[in-house]
């Protein structure tokens, strides 16, 4: 006997699904599940995908600079995993984990190179926090909960160091088994070219459409070349939204041209979500629909394509074997105006709405 049954669900290709589950894993995945279980829940026709994982949030309780709490940001907001990324380095995210255990949304973390995290805006003006010996050691110590490495490039995080910051960032990543490594672009210095020319396949570029002049745009509108070349060599390129980083000229210029994003991401903490422009992952995807992105697109970057960049090889999918990791949604016709992090606006004709989610194999209602 199975303990949940999820019925009467469609896919994002409006495919009947149901979903059979025993011991919080996925045990049986077909357009009708004919088994006997403990407990039996329609969704009524709702769309159900994998568990949906936002790939870029800050959510470390005791910074005072950005943080917000892995449940408000999480599973009530039909996101079943949030990967904290670099608000703690090697002097604190220990403590980062052993809180995380406390929330029912899963929590991963980036370790930024820095030892305490952003504490500060400027974590990386001195290079002296910057401790290669200790931060593999914790690398390697808290390998289940850290799943790669965030370095912020930007002038006001960086100081007077420019790119040295991503030179021992790599460093770092070499001798970690190439982890995966994040990498903020920003206002320059370091400049966008310089970044990119140091990426290799995998590498994840985040804040990929803002609206800064050090952006993937050029003065006159058109994609830089670096730009190209990068995403060319398999970098990939997330949102990462922001209080300042997500620009719909940008990014609807970049989709029309094909420099399209694996994952798209929120860069949440407490103040953007609660006053904007952010607010939420399932906003987020609405204006990833009015960049011109499908709702197939909008959900693989939120499930498939997150769970392939940080190797997490149990989630992601709708398949046996996987976790019991679920977001169950609607989507509604609606006139409701979005704004970016530089004011614009657009009228969006789809709203995506949550109304479930399972983690480890338990329904909660939103």
């Amino acid at each position: 006997m199975l303990d949940l049954i999820i019925k009467d669900g469609k896919t994002i290709h409006e495919q009947p699904i149901e979903i059979g589950i025993l011991n919080g894993i996925i045990v049986e995945v077909a357009p009708v599940v004919d088994q006997e279980a403990k407990e039996i829940i329609s969704v009524n026709q709702r769309y159900l995908s994998a568990g949906w994982i936002d790939s870029h949030v800050h959510c470390y309780e005791k910074m005072s600079l950005y943080y917000d709490f892995p449940d408000q940001i999480g599973w009530t907001k039909g996101v079943t995993t949030v990967v904290d990324a670099g608000s703690t380095g090697e002097n604190n995210i220990r403590e980062f984990y052993e809180m995380s255990k406390q929330s029912r949304t899963n929590v991963l973390a980036l370790m930024n190179i820095s030892k305490d995290g952003i504490v500060h805006q400027d974590e990386l003006a001195d290079l002296n926090k910057i401790n290669e010996e200790t931060n593999l050691t914790r690398l390697a110590e808290l390998s289940e909960f850290i799943i790669g490495i965030k370095v912020r490039m930007s002038r006001t995080v960086v100081g007077e160091n420019d790119i040295i910051p991503l030179h021992m960032a790599k460093a770092l990543q070499y001798k970690a088994n190439h982890l995966p490594l994040m990498v903020h672009i920003g206002s320059a210095p370091p400049k966008l070219e310089h970044i990119l020319t140091l990426l290799e396949p995998g590498d994840i570029v985040t804040h990929c459409y803002n609206g800064k002049p050090n952006g993937i745009l050029d003065e006159q509108g058109a994609i830089k070349a670096c730009a190209w070349d990068a995403y060319r060599r398999g970098v990939l390129f997330d949102i990462g939204h922001g209080s300042d980083s997500f620009n719909f000229r940008v990014g609807s210029k970049a989709v029309a041209e094909g420099l399209i994003c694996q994952t798209i991401s929120t860069d949440i903490y407490h103040r953007n979500r609660e006053n904007g422009p952010v607010y939420d992952l399932a906003t987020t995807l609405e204006k990833g629909l009015a960049i011109g992105l499908s709702l197939v697109d909008v959900i693989k970057m939120v499930t498939e394509n997150p769970a392939k960049q940080f190797h997490l090889k149990d989630r992601g999918y709708l398949a046996v074997d996987q976790r019991a990791d679920l977001t169950i949604f609607d989507v509604q016709a609606t006139k409701e105006v979005l704004y970016d992090s530089n004011g614009n606006t657009v009228e969006l004709s789809q709203k995506i709405v949550p109304s479930a989610t399972v983690i480890g194999g338990k329904y909660y209602q939103l």
